[in-house]
């Protein structure tokens, strides 16, 4: 009796820890972007042996240079594109994650955060959960099928991208813009796990504020205008646009009421020259606004903007001066597409569960597929704990389950 793509994936778990362990222990960090080219070199032959045309596509050092900050400039972004065509499929779907991982620190249990370490049913490392395990788990599908010559019901995209652990412009943004892809559904392969299928995400307004005051000898302050006071108090005048936010609510297919946010202060300073004897000129501080999955992006900036504005005139004699850093779309694909229900299927014959359907507070690379390309798109991967932190870590069973997933859907849905 032919062997399934299931059975498969449940014999080859050790080419699933290897594939990881190469990943992981290749540290891309992002900023500023290390070993994209060893990691993408990689890649494309792993494609490539899995067996979809596989190559590397660069981004142009004119367009590198816009985007990128003058440090990161000799730091080369690259994304990975296999194809896959499969045998009277009419439709295809894309599969979506990105190799670049946050920066580490702390002390972590089994040392290097790069090492990969298995410890019972769990990998340990930086990108483990996100999102590495997750490329890990969709080449050992796309293996299994080969193997087993089990052909796909439509054709396949696979795309490996830069950049999402910052703003993914040159990532899955540049992708949908100037690859050769035509994709008719889309995974992006974090956002939700286990029994939950991400319809939609959250996304960002990231916003620098910039105190001006006046420097004065410490010893006469009020020959001065603290400007440290001035952003003290406008920070205070915040606490009412968050009550404002409060009560602006979004109910998620999963029942869960989502309200917008504002982190103040992930970062603050104040400016040069700054001496305990001496009045602060200057003041800065960010802002972290997420924006609900029905909220745009554009009109959360300008609410915001106008808050800050309105907020300085009621303070004497502060002057402020407001910087974009970022943004990122939020996306909602109301899950009633055949697609979703499809996935849907998938999770309960791998995962013996029904499932739900929820919107991810944090943000990822969805939206490029929904907006810009206008396709059904969800999310789902192995996920895992600690992402982001110290001790990041997967559990192999997940990995190994989020292989079947994606061998199951390729397997049954024909769009």
């Amino acid at each position: 009796m032919p062997i399934t793509p299931a059975a498969y994936i449940d014999s080859h778990s050790a080419d699933l820890i290897s594939r990881l362990k190469k990943l992981v222990g290749t540290s891309t960090v992002n900023p500023p972007g290390e070993n994209y080219t060893a990691i993408t070199s990689y890649l494309v032959d792993e494609l490539n042996a899995v067996g979809l045309k596989a190559r590397r596509l660069t981004i142009p050092t004119a367009q590198l240079k816009k985007v990128l900050p003058p440090e990161q400039h000799a730091y080369p972004r690259y994304n990975v594109l296999g194809k896959l065509a499969a045998r009277g499929a009419k439709k295809t779907i894309h599969f979506n994650a990105h190799y670049d991982v946050v920066p580490v620190s702390g002390k972590w249990k089994h040392g290097s955060p790069f090492s990969a370490t298995v410890d019972g049913d769990w990998i340990y490392g930086r990108g483990t959960a996100d999102m590495k395990g997750s490329i890990a788990s969709l080449l050992l599908a796309l293996q299994a099928l080969k193997a087993t010559k089990t052909t796909p019901k439509m054709n396949v995209e696979v795309s490996f991208t830069a950049d999402e652990e910052t703003d993914s412009l040159l990532g899955a943004g540049w992708l949908v813009e100037n690859a050769p892809i035509k994709p008719d559904y889309a995974i992006v392969m974090e956002g939700a796990e286990l029994d939950q299928i991400c319809c939609g995400h959250n996304g960002v307004v990231w916003l620098e504020v910039t105190v001006h005051g006046q420097a004065a000898h410490g010893s006469t302050p009020a020959h001065g205008i603290n400007a440290l006071e001035k952003m003290s108090a406008l920070v205070i005048a915040l606490a009412d646009h968050k009550k404002t936010l409060a009560r602006r609510v979004f109910k998620a297919p999963d029942g869960t009421i989502m309200r917008p946010t504002i982190n103040v202060g992930g970062m603050f300073s104040s400016g040069e020259g700054g001496k305990i004897n001496t009045v602060p000129a200057l003041a800065q501080f960010t802002l972290d606004r997420r924006v609900l999955a029905v909220e745009t992006v554009a009109k959360v900036e300008s609410e915001l903007r106008r808050f800050l504005a309105t907020a300085a005139k009621k303070i004497p004699q502060c002057k402020i001066s407001i910087t974009k850093i970022s943004d990122n779309h939020p996306c909602f694909n109301p899950p009633t597409h055949p697609f979703f229900t499809a996935m849907a299927e998938t999770l309960k014959r791998v995962r013996k569960k029904s499932s739900t359907y929820q919107v991810s507070s944090g943000f990822n690379d969805m939206h490029f597929f929904s907006h810009q390309l206008k396709i059904p798109t969800l999310g789902y991967g192995p996920g895992g704990d600690d992402i982001h932190a110290i001790d990041e870590r997967a559990r192999i069973k997940e990995l190994l389950r989020s292989a079947k997933i994606y061998a199951d859907l390729l397997t049954t849905f024909a769009g």
